[in-house]
């Protein structure tokens, strides 16, 4: 990995882009801390400067909201977001270029350890939850049934046309066409392809061999890059299917998920009840709330293929103005306002009670070293 020499305070020129147009989760435990953040884009108390963030693009809908939000109550203060990608994100903050981050994936134990001594502690919730939809293109065809094993042989390529017996038999009484099958898929890393690739290997182990990750492990098939790229790929080909955050698919068919015995499609309520059953990820730092998606959920109204999107930052940052202003940004991200705001906008669910008093615990540890 490329480093840099620069300060977890400075914000290189290069760096310094603003936000474009381009999912809150839920730790099922408290952190015991009666510390809280501020509820809103302002408590009062005005921050200014400029900081910066990259990584996720399912976040950039709410990274959107959330500046024009913190920025109309913080007139002196900027927040620039750029949505190169879970993998890109992670890449620039752990490189010390950029002073939060975004990732749809947890860090792993390799790039924990790649944190800079001058980072301090590294900061890490669930910010942002929503459903990974299964979106398709195929006319006629508007409430598609798809269960774990035939949509990994789908994005395998093993299946190839619409009216296959396997896709039939989940679909009764539809009329599917003979139309080539052509499967879509990110060509970046992204931890949207790692939430996927990991609910295929969990539920469909037999068809899907291959360990969750966040580069695409199948070849064939359609790439695009970025969400944006995958949604447009599928809108302009009949036939076409592939996986995107839900709230960019609106305009396409949405396939329903088969849990237990009923089917499922994306929705923020669905996501938001299986991010309470999954519990969060052991032996890590005390202000790293990584979960681990229980994806084999069997329970009725919940919608398994979700991703739980999260704010990565450095408990120590080199001067107090860049501390207040990064504890001030992220503590609207997590509060009630920033996260109906980002609801209403990008169709996510509000994290839980339990999840926002673990990002206020970890936020409030931010201090300037």
């Amino acid at each position: 990995m490329k480093r840099t020499t620069s300060a977890w305070s400075a914000v290189p020129a290069a760096l310094a882009i603003s936000l474009t147009l381009t999912a809150c989760g839920a730790a099922n435990e408290d952190s015991g801390s009666g510390s809280s953040a501020s509820g809103s884009a302002s408590s009062g108390t005005s921050v200014s400067g400029t900081i910066a963030g990259a990584g996720a693009s399912t976040q950039t809908v709410a990274q959107q909201t959330w500046k024009a939000g913190f920025e109309g109550a913080n007139p002196d203060a900027t927040v620039n977001y750029d949505p190169i990608g879970s993998g890109g994100g992670r890449e620039q903050f752990l490189a010390g270029a950029t002073q939060f981050g975004g990732s749809d994936a947890y860090l792993k134990d390799e790039e924990l350890a790649k944190v800079p001594a001058s980072c301090g502690e590294v900061i890490e919730y669930p910010v942002y939850v929503s459903p990974i939809a299964i979106a398709y293109n195929l006319k006629g065809v508007d409430n598609l049934k798809l269960d774990a094993t035939t949509l990994a042989k789908i994005m395998k390529g093993e299946i190839k046309t619409w009216d296959d017996p396997a896709i039939k038999a989940l679909n009764e009484g539809v009329d599917l066409p003979n139309t080539a099958v052509v499967p879509v898929h990110r060509n970046d890393e992204s931890g949207t392809t790692e939430n996927f690739t990991d609910y295929l290997h969990a539920v469909a182990p037999d068809v899907w061999t291959d360990k969750p990750s966040g580069t695409w492990p199948v070849s064939g098939g359609e790439s695009a890059k970025g969400t944006q790229g995958v949604v447009q790929a599928i809108t302009a080909g009949e036939g076409y299917i592939g996986y995107a955050d839900a709230s960019q698919t609106a305009k396409l068919g949405n396939a329903q998920i088969k849990v237990g015995e009923s089917f499922q499609g994306p929705s923020a309520e669905a996501a938001a009840k299986i991010i309470d059953e999954s519990e969060r990820v052991p032996g890590r730092g005390q202000y790293d709330f990584a979960i681990d998606i229980k994806r084999d959920v069997a329970s009725e109204g919940v919608y398994p293929i979700v991703l739980a999107s999260y704010t990565l930052a450095c408990t120590k940052y080199a001067d107090q103005k860049t501390a207040d202003l990064v504890k001030a940004y992220l503590s609207y991200t997590v509060s009630p306002e920033g996260q109906k705001a980002a609801a209403d906008a990008a169709g996510s669910a509000p994290i839980s009670d339990g999840a926002t008093k673990n990002a206020t615990t970890a936020i409030n540890a931010i201090s300037a070293g």
